[in-house]
């Protein structure tokens, strides 16, 4: 079981509103997805597109609610663009984040990235980093870590389907490669098992450097459906690619049991992302909230 005293359990409202496809779910509103997420037993959320601007219009909403936001996604082009944009971006999201009581920031390096793109099969032609861009990327996390320290922040990188930093291979050079006090993992068990890799051997080796855990469930069948048929990654999420935990076929039972020895600490966070048309986002979040409830005690 794990520790009710060191973990909390979040949920992303990607769920409700998809900030990629801004079609999934725009009738769902912010106050309805917090409400929502309330009502199903989550006391933390990740940041969504449709969430108000405004940090303490932001906070207030979630007080009421007995929520706080555990993270928020930032796109970094550190591979493709002057280091200082990426710097004075990620300096307004911390502060943003400081605002509303956020202790974590989930950094994804969307240098050529084809998670977004429609027309790009996900299973395949992703881009691959040389050397000197390997160095760009990991220098840069290094001093967009230090700030976030400074701020009293974690900065947490996002593995990600499409992105530089997918493989078991780039997974293993990238944490070799950055700053361990200053830069550490946002475990994806969904991004994972989609790029074929057992999540459980990826949480076992670097579970003492993660800090913010992204639980998220994969059908297999649509997976190997999305391979054969070469779909993009948004189609893959518009047909049922991914769901909430036990919902699918990841194994989540070691995932918890490896939390639980190494004594994790942080937040814990179903991210789903789905048609909303086709799962009820409450449905699956009461869902989410039953199984949780009965494998880790949370």
């Amino acid at each position: 079981m794990l520790d009710k005293s060191k973990v909390s359990l979040g949920i992303a409202p990607i769920g409700w509103t998809n900030d990629d496809m801004p079609d999934l779910g725009k009738e769902n509103t912010f106050e309805q997805t917090v409400s929502e997420m309330a009502l199903a037993g989550f006391t933390g959320s990740e940041v969504g597109s449709h969430y108000p601007a405004d940090p303490a219009v932001l906070k207030k909403a979630l007080d009421l609610r007995g929520m706080t936001i555990c993270n928020q996604w930032f796109s970094s082009f550190l591979i493709s663009r002057p280091y200082e944009e990426t710097e004075e971006a990620f300096i307004k999201q911390c502060d943003f984040l400081t605002q509303v009581g956020a202790k974590c920031i989930g950094v994804s390096e969307q240098s050529y990235s084809i998670q977004g793109m429609l027309d790009r099969p996900i299973q395949e032609g992703k881009y691959v980093m040389n050397d000197g861009e390997w160095e760009l990327l990991t220098t840069g996390l290094n001093r967009l870590g230090r700030i976030a320290k400074d701020k009293g922040m974690v900065l947490t990188f996002h593995h990600h389907m499409g992105t530089v930093v997918q493989t078991e291979e780039e997974i293993d050079r990238f944490m070799a490669s950055v700053d361990p006090e200053l830069v550490f993992l946002l475990f994806d068990s969904g991004h994972l098992s989609f790029a074929g890799i057992d999540p459980e051997k990826v949480l076992r080796r670097y579970v003492d450097r993660v800090r913010h855990v992204h639980l998220k469930d994969l059908r297999k069948s649509v997976a190997e459906q999305s391979r054969k048929e070469k779909w993009s990654f948004l189609k893959g999420v518009r047909e049922g690619t991914f769901t909430v935990p036990g919902d699918g076929d990841v194994d989540f039972a070691p995932i918890f049991k490896i939390l639980e020895e190494a004594g994790y600490q942080g937040w814990v966070v179903v991210e789903a992302e789905q048609d909303p048309a086709k799962a009820n986002p409450f449905e699956y979040a009461l869902k989410a909230r039953k199984y949780i409830a009965e494998h880790t005690g949370l």
